[in-house]
């Protein structure tokens, strides 16, 4: 029987696997193995001698498999390793390396031919209008 702890190990352990896997390969294919720690390249080592005998998603899913085990009992899992279930991912789309923006559409400029529109006051105006009432501030305290 699998306890809710270990599960929660396991889901850890897993997400955990898959994300070193894609970065350590990725340094892999930057040619910066010699930077990763010798676990990593261990596993990279065990991964290159599967990729001979299988295809490249074997291999990988096959090398994810034995870190997501080896992650599990370091991460203080009991017994043995449990099936933890695929995410259901959506689809990538190959469209190249290139994102598409699109432009937003031009907003529609309000009607200025309504005559009951309320036009803004211009800065001016408003500005005079402070002139006048601090003048006849002044004005009216002398």
């Amino acid at each position: 029987m699998i306890k809710a702890a270990d599960m929660l190990i396991a889901r850890r352990a897993d997400t955990r696997a898959r994300a070193d896997f894609a970065t350590w390969k990725m340094m892999a294919k930057l040619n910066g193995t010699s930077a990763l720690p010798p676990e990593a390249q261990n596993f990279l080592a065990s991964y290159k001698q599967m990729l001979e005998q299988m295809g490249d998603a074997e291999a990988s899913e096959a090398t994810i498999q034995q870190m997501y085990r080896s992650y599990y009992s370091e991460m203080g899992g009991a017994g043995k390793p449990p099936e933890v279930p695929a995410r259901a991912r959506e689809p990538a789309t190959e469209s190249g390396n290139v994102t598409a923006f699109r432009r937003l559409p031009a907003k529609p400029k309000a009607a200025q031919s309504n005559p009951n529109a309320q036009r803004p006051l211009p800065v001016a105006l408003i500005f005079a209008c402070l002139a006048v009432v601090y003048v006849a501030i002044r004005y009216y305290w002398k």
